[in-house]
């Protein structure tokens, strides 16, 4: 399976690192000929969870431009989401006739690259590694997570199975026959667990204990799941029950909530690891609000969190607890305005 990775950050380097370990025959695409230049010299090194693994000699690393004229039966696609959705059109001229392009990205990228891209290219997937990138080339693996690859509309299918052992040779991999209740179940922790990080600067352990930082994330939290069942996804755990106890359209904070908050504070560990990518936020908190405005679902809260964000990045604030409540007091203004109360929907669940 004539394959490329495209993107040598955190994730991209330890996948890349571990296939090439295992005798998988890979190519690594990086932003430029620079980067390319220090990885070739560099090579790859991973520590931590898994054991270590040292690739002293890379052969087959360039910049992306150099593979233009190439083809390939599988495009494994590791860049920030933003990128991710740049250079997708490109990539989609690179793959061979049943080639397929495999984002790993958070959010709603894989369901929008599928739109984009001529039928049938786009095979979805999910990560829940833990991975960070010391230097370029230097990569420590924090979890036994695994890739998770499937049909963007669910079901089966040969070429899934296909990715899954051809990858499998170097990292887990698992097949999902619900790829839209997996995505959707991770993004509702992206939602409020990431990108509040990434606004309070904290870790979600921290955060919490912030004035109003608990009613917010519920409040996320509720309306990221109010759209993922609009949408008609068959949620599944990930790495929490996707239903806080006793939901009817929003937490209720019953005898078993403190369990479940439990469980969400253990999974943060993993997603902290994703903070201080605020330009994601359009492709996770974003794509929410995108999809709960064309389904006529209120998204006040997701919004006002977007915009938060996007003044961080403008600069025009910097990550603090504070933005907490100025957030939440901008959505629940707006909420007023329009003056919606949780629904009880729970139609698609399982």
């Amino acid at each position: 399976m004539r394959t490329l990775i495209v993107g040598v950050g955190a994730l991209g380097g330890v996948i890349a690192a571990r296939l090439l370990e295992a005798g998988v025959v890979a190519e690594l695409a990086t932003r430029d000929a620079a980067a390319a230049r220090r990885l070739t010299q560099s090579g790859l090194r991973v520590s931590g969870v898994g054991g270590e693994v040292v690739v002293s000699r890379l052969t087959t690393v360039a910049a992306l431009d150099e593979y233009r004229r190439r083809q390939f039966d599988l495009i494994l696609l590791a860049t920030k989401a933003h990128d991710a959705m740049a250079i997708a059109s490109d990539l989609g001229e690179m793959l061979s006739p049943t080639g397929v392009l495999l984002p790993i990205q958070n959010g709603g990228v894989s369901h929008l690259l599928h739109e984009r891209l001529p039928h049938g290219r786009v095979l979805a997937g999910l990560s829940n590694l833990g991975a960070t990138m010391v230097s370029p080339g230097i990569y420590e693996q924090r979890n036994a997570g695994h890739l998770l690859v499937g049909e963007i509309d669910g079901g089966g299918s040969d070429r899934a199975e296909s990715v899954q052992r051809w990858l499998g040779r170097g990292v887990e991999v698992k097949v999902s026959h619900n790829m839209p209740g997996a995505i959707w179940s991770k993004l509702l922790l992206n939602c409020s667990v990431t990108t509040l990080g990434a606004v309070a600067g904290l870790t979600m352990r921290e955060y919490v204990t912030a004035p109003h930082a608990l009613d917010l994330f519920e409040r996320t939290y509720d309306e990221a799941l109010s759209v993922a069942l609009a949408a008609g996804a068959r949620l599944e755990r990930m790495l929490v029950d996707p239903f806080p106890p006793g939901w009817e359209g929003r937490t209720i904070r019953d005898g078993a909530y403190e369990e479940w908050m439990r469980e969400v504070l253990e999974a943060s560990m993993l997603q902290d690891l994703e903070r201080g990518r605020p330009t994601e936020v359009e492709l996770i908190n974003g794509y929410v609000v995108q999809r709960g405005q064309a389904l006529g679902v209120p998204v006040a809260v997701n919004a006002a969190i977007v915009e938060t964000v996007r003044a961080i990045t403008r600069g025009d604030s910097e990550p603090s607890p504070s933005l907490l409540s100025a957030t939440l007091a901008r959505a629940q203004a707006a909420v007023r305005a329009s003056a919606w109360t949780p629904g009880s929907v729970r139609s698609g669940s399982t």
